[in-house]
């Protein structure tokens, strides 16, 4: 495992760009599969705020092995929104899924230290969230904290569900190394972060709203700001797949069948 430059974190997300423009329809149509799937697994009472977490390696696996067709140049469909569901490793990523959750959960309770538990109440949704609340709380800064105390669990999570699915490690095994081969590309990952926070945040967002600004409407922005979110989003998906092949090579020939 070679030690990436600090410059492979903006070719990661070039080469994220360059997947995309192969078959940018494709893509697209899988991303909002996904949403629409975790619009209506939202809907359940209770354990419709806990599973969608739970199921994102499962859908993480949808578009690295989307991206890796894309790559060897064949066609990707709907069918590899279920290629998590009905990979041989299934359980090994559902497990990984609760760890995920449960750093989350850490994490957004940690924050209580910073705000007396105002963050933590309105993602449980015990409490409405309004100007006023925001303003007198120190909510934007426990946001921060709990980000913060996530990063660690993010890193270890990062590269844990190929890790299961392509080189069948266990759950602790993958997040173990995960953890360290970001550790290593730790320069490498700052400028991805950094690219990605300009191009997928930044960016829409002043796009939008110069052209806001200049039409005399911001429901203008609005409708800039919505599609090249989405496009920025689904770009970014494509760009986890390099960080993947950068690290520990190309992913199985031939694919698991979805």
């Amino acid at each position: 495992m070679d030690k990436p430059s600090a410059i492979d974190g903006w070719l990661w997300a070039k080469e994220g760009l360059a997947l995309f423009r192969k078959q940018p329809t494709e893509l697209i149509t899988l991303f909002f599969g996904y949403m629409f799937i975790m619009l209506l697994v939202g809907i359940l009472p209770i354990v419709g705020q806990l599973i969608p977490m739970i199921i994102v390696p499962l859908f993480s696996m949808t578009f690295m092995h989307a991206c890796a067709q894309v790559e060897r140049g064949q066609k990707v469909y709907p069918n590899l929104l279920m290629v998590g569901f009905k990979s041989k490793h299934v359980r090994n990523l559902i497990k990984l899924g609760t760890l995920y959750l449960v750093a989350a959960i850490v994490a957004v309770t940690a924050s209580s230290m910073v705000d007396g538990g105002v963050f933590l109440q309105a993602m449980s949704g015990q409490l409405q969230l309004d100007a006023e609340t925001v303003q007198s709380s120190n909510m934007t800064l426990a946001m921060l904290f709990a980000g913060l105390v996530y990063i660690p669990a993010a890193m270890a999570f990062w590269y844990a569900a190929p890790l299961i699915a392509w080189q069948e490690m266990g759950v602790g095994k993958a997040v173990f190394y995960s953890f360290f081969a970001v550790k290593r590309a730790g320069m490498a990952f700052l400028i991805y972060g950094l690219t990605w926070a300009t191009l997928g945040v930044v960016m829409p967002v002043v796009v939008s709203t110069v052209f806001g600004v200049l039409l005399g409407s911001p429901q203008a922005s609005l409708f800039i700001l919505l599609p090249a979110s989405v496009l920025a989003t689904v770009i970014m998906y494509c760009s986890f797949y390099p960080t993947y092949t950068r690290m520990f090579g190309p992913p199985p020939d031939p694919l698991p069948a979805p």
